[in-house]
Order: structure tokens, then sequence, then C-alpha cells
């Protein structure tokens, strides 16, 4: 199939369905539909592009910065994906052209954020893959709420406009295929030696968050699943995983910087870490403490909990999802690896996949490009 037909459909149904789902803040037609006849003509005249054709979002007005290497492999940008408006203390929601973003599977829910538009438009179906940014668990936490994979990568391993270094770039997609064949691009590697079953530790709070009980116990149930298949071992016995709360150091380094307290607290957390991946593979933790939200706010509680310790930390880490939870919002399970082991993050995701297969959004179409 032509580029120039495929993007046309990417076009077709955010028109059909993003005044009720606010995904995207911009469309950007006439763009996308010459990229798309430049990339059926690159192909033509016998160039390889692994990712040729494929729509794509990207995360605020400004995701173009970071979308390059994308581009250069073919992908068709389509427009740029809602993110937090202004006037917010909160970023668990999205601005879209029309109006608030909603998830797609409850619309009195939010997506998430700050990659709020990103994750619906996966979720929905409406493209394959979305750019995202993460400094707190911005690509983990919608991922979760949607239902789909998203993957924040190692910090410091690509550039990043966040002077704390907090924030690493993500992606949200559909399927681990897809989140593979973008970390393919962005990393430049192959797709890598499976690692087998990977060892495994759960925790249901790393020893400081207060999980609520059905996002803990559908985490727990997708481990148990993925244990009982084989996919993952986990240790007969062992101490529990303790690390030190991050949010005081989290908060140090976007304020006016960490006392010698708070790069005391992140040291701990460091050291503990790296004794925990001299012993084990994988991390497992519930994505997020909380369901999805309403549009009204979370509340005095943080959905970073148990995100935010690996952007101090720099780990890349991975939210799968792990069911559908009573109020028919999904939950995610989180996967975090040692540094510059993405590779173990995707095959854990491709594993779960497919003992789980995919579950759409009531509603939405389900589309496979790559």
């Amino acid at each position: 199939m032509r580029a120039v037909d495929v993007v046309r459909g990417a076009l077709e149904r955010i028109e059909r369905a993003d005044r009720a789902l606010g995904a995207f803040a911009e469309v950007w037609e006439d763009a996308a539909a010459e990229r798309a006849a430049e990339v059926d003509a690159r192909v033509a005249a016998g160039e390889r592009l692994p990712l040729a054709g494929v729509p794509i979002g990207v995360k605020g007005r400004h995701g173009l910065r970071t979308a390059g290497p994308l581009v250069a492999a073919g992908c068709v940008p389509v427009g740029a994906t809602a993110v937090p408006g202004p006037g917010t203390p909160w970023q668990t929601w999205g601005l879209g052209a029309h109006g608030r973003t909603v998830n797609p599977w409850r619309a009195d829910r939010t997506p998430g954020g700050s990659s709020a538009g990103s994750a619906a438009a996966v979720a929905a179906g409406l493209v394959p893959l979305a750019t995202g940014s993460d400094g707190a668990g911005s690509v983990r936490i919608p991922a979760a709420w949607c239902g789909v994979i998203g993957l924040k990568v190692t910090n410091g391993r690509f550039p990043s406009p966040d002077r704390t270094g907090l924030a690493a770039p993500g992606v949200l997609a559909r399927y681990a295929a897809d989140a593979a064949a973008y970390w393919a691009v962005l990393s430049g590697a192959g797709p890598g030696r499976r690692p087998g079953s990977p060892t495994a530790v759960f925790s249901p709070g790393l020893g400081f968050a207060d999980p609520r009980p059905e996002p803990l116990a559908l985490a727990r149930a997708a481990v148990d699943r993925l244990a009982e298949a084989g996919v993952v071992r986990l240790p007969r016995s062992g101490a529990p995983v303790r690390l030190e709360n991050p949010a005081p150091a989290w908060f140090a380094l976007r304020g006016s910087g960490a006392t010698s307290a708070v790069r005391g607290r992140r040291d701990v957390n460091d050291r503990r870490l790296a004794a925990l991946f001299d012993r084990t593979d994988l991390l497992l933790t519930p994505a997020t403490p909380d369901p999805a939200h309403g549009h009204d706010g979370p509340g005095d509680r943080f959905s970073t909990a148990l995100t935010w310790a690996f952007n101090l930390s720099g780990h890349p880490a991975i939210s799968i999802p792990a069911g559908v939870g009573a109020d028919g919002c999904p939950v995610g399970l989180q996967a975090v690896a040692a540094h510059g082991r993405e590779s173990v993050l995707l095959a854990l995701a491709a594993d779960a996949e497919a003992l789980t297969g995919f579950r759409a959004p009531p509603g939405t179409d389900v589309c496979t490009y790559i």
C-alpha cells in the first residue's frame, strides 16, 4: 500500500473521531499529504525506509524537533498531540483543538498525561505510534490508563531540552512490534538477542507508595500470568524492594536545586537499584497507584508515585497493559530494567502481548501498520 493511502486513512480517522476525543492540538493535512508523496517517491527510487508511510502523532506543537529519526525512517507526522493546557497544577490531562482530551475507554475519565493526546490517539487507533516525553511518568501513566504500551528510554542516552536531566524521550504504541520498531530506529540497533526468561522481582509499592487495591491486584495478577507461562522467573524468596520516597529529590531538581540531604536520598536509591539489577533483570510494579481519575483532577494523591523514581535514577521503564478495572478503564504493569536494557523491556512487552492479546477501547478500530 502506498504511503499516501495509509496517511489519508489516518487523517480520515482523525477527522471522524477527534472532535469527541480531543487527541490532537493541530492536524497537518497538507504537510502530511506532501510528505507521504515524498516517501512514495523515495521508495519507488529504490530507497529502503524501515517505517515508510507510517503515520505518527508528535507530542505537542514543537514535537517535530525530536521526531527527526522517525521522519528520516519514513514516518509521516500527521499532527501535534494534545498536552495539558494552562492554569492547572496537575499534568494528567490534555487540551486538544476541540477541548479536553478524553480517555477512549471512558469519556468522563482523563487519559493521563502529559503525553495525553499521544496515548489517546494510539489507543483509539488514529495512529499506530506517537511520540512522548517522560519527566516523572508522562509516557507510562497515560499508557497505563489508555491500555497501550509506553516506553521511557534510559535518561541521558539521547538529547533532551530538560536542563534537570529528569526527562527522557518515549513512545506510545498499540503493539509491542511497533514499539520495537521505534526503538530500532531511535537506537540504530537491530532487533537484538532475546534474553530468554528474565528474572524479575515484583514490588507492590517500592517501599514507600500505597497503591489502591484494584490496580495492585491487576498488576499482581498480570505478573502471575507471566510467571506461570514462563515469561519471567520470580524468586522463591528475597528481601522486599525498599527505596526512599523520591518526591523531595524530584521537586528539588525541578526547583532551585538539590540540597545535600536530597542528593543523599538520591544516592541511596541509586545504590539500592544498582544492587537490585546486579541480581535480577527486571523490577515490576503497578504503573500507577490509582486508576484513571475524572477531569476534575487527581485529588491529593500523586499519580507519579511509582514512576518518578526512575526518572531520577535514569533507568529505562515501560508500562504494558495489565487488565481492565471494574470502572471499565485499563491499568498498567510497569517494568524497569538496568540502564541501556530497553531490549529486555520490549521483549517482555511482546511476550505479554502474545499471552493476553490486545484489547481495544469500545467502538474503536484495530489496525496494524508496521
